[in-house]
């Protein structure tokens, strides 16, 4: 009777376990900026910029100076009616909201206020 009992527990257990929604998101991936001045909008001074987004909505960004990394940090984003928002959790870096725009040379990522953020490589 408790073998029954188990296996019937753990036949609960493995059907009630919920599927990983697939995120295909064309968000997902690897975005480089040129930064134009010597200080980012983040206060930093770099003059590469890398977004590594991923499925599962975090994400990686790096801050390059003559091709070394000088600083980088995990995100965090999130999209509603095609306004994606970047927050950078344990720093004081300011949120990001960006929207994606075809163009001519290929995908790119803008600021709201219009400013280029991020193309895709």
């Amino acid at each position: 009777m408790k073998y029954v009992l188990r296996c019937l527990v753990l036949l609960v257990l493995i059907t009630s376990c919920s599927k990983i929604e697939e995120n295909n998101d064309p968000i997902i991936g690897i975005w480089k900026h040129t930064v134009k001045t010597a200080t980012n909008t983040n206060k930093l001074v770099v003059d590469n910029e890398e977004w590594i987004f991923n499925d599962v909505y975090l994400g990686r960004f790096h801050g390059y100076k003559n091709g070394q990394v000088v600083y980088s940090t995990d995100f965090k984003w999130s999209v509603n009616n095609d306004i994606y928002m970047i927050s950078y959790p344990g720093t004081d870096f300011p949120f990001d909201f960006i929207e994606m725009k075809e163009t001519e040379n290929g995908t790119i990522l803008v600021r709201m206020e219009g400013k280029i953020f991020a193309a895709k490589q």
